[in-house]
């Protein structure tokens, strides 16, 4: 079988949605589904299956692969572009603060940012340095607040469902797609711009991950558990998307 035969790319229309898909071609049995975290719709199928076989599997799961893209979409990070002037607004853990560019004050190191009340002012005698050091105070931020926020309901989760194997086993990584992530050796990887959503946001996100750590599938097993550690995971998630979409 050709190199094309093994992987081809398709949609096909449901309604007005129209669903891209991949479809790989192997020695399994039956057909399957799934949907990534990426947003790619992944179709395997035996060697033998048609395409319109392929095509009515996809029609008749069409609700549950958009209701699953629609999912995944609200993990995908798309905070608007910030300019580092002064005047600006920053998001700091769910609240607008506005930047403001200082020379440095007497007894204030240069090249530094400090939260003051409703600002976030940067000390700099160079203007074009703000966004750097703006950046970089974000990720000082998001490596104290995010791990200090994460390791109570570790610790909490690990203990109610004897999951010994993955206390303080946390990292912060960017990811362009992605709010949080977990291994299957159970290490939670969170997004360091989650620092700038509201607490209960990233509460929303740890347990969600910490939830994979059981059901690996978006299954109704998974929903069961996740609303049982956070019933009102629907109302942060929500959030989410409206405060950093």
């Amino acid at each position: 079988m050709s190199d094309e035969r093994l992987n081809i790319i398709g949609n096909v229309q449901f309604g007005s949605k129209l669903i891209d898909f991949r479809l790989e071609y192997s020695g399994r049995k039956t057909l399957g589904i799934t949907v990534t975290p990426e947003m790619e719709v992944l179709v395997k199928a035996p060697v033998d299956t048609s395409m319109e076989k392929v095509k009515e599997k996809i029609l008749k799961k069409a609700p549950w692969i958009i209701k699953q893209l629609i999912f995944f979409l609200s993990f995908q990070p798309k905070t608007p572009i910030r300019k580092y002037i002064s005047g600006e607004t920053h998001l700091y853990l769910g609240r607008q603060y506005r930047l403001v560019i200082m020379k440095a004050e007497l007894g204030i190191i240069n090249d530094c940012v400090k939260l003051s009340g409703g600002f976030l002012k940067v000390y700099t005698n160079n203007k074009a340095k703000a966004k750097k050091l703006v950046e970089n105070w974000y990720l000082e931020r998001a490596n104290a607040k995010l791990i200090e926020i994460a390791k109570p309901l570790i610790d909490k989760f690990v203990l109610k469902h004897n999951l010994s194997f993955i206390i303080h086993n946390l990292s912060l990584k960017e990811m362009p797609t992605r709010w949080g992530s977990c291994t299957s050796k159970g290490k939670i990887i969170l997004n360091p711009e989650l620092i700038k959503a509201p607490r209960g946001c990233i509460e929303y996100v740890i347990i969600h991950e910490l939830c994979h750590l059981i059901h690996h599938e978006h299954t109704q097993k998974f929903i069961d558990l996740q609303t049982k550690e956070m019933q009102d995971w629907e109302r942060w998630k929500m959030k989410l998307e409206r405060l950093l979409a």
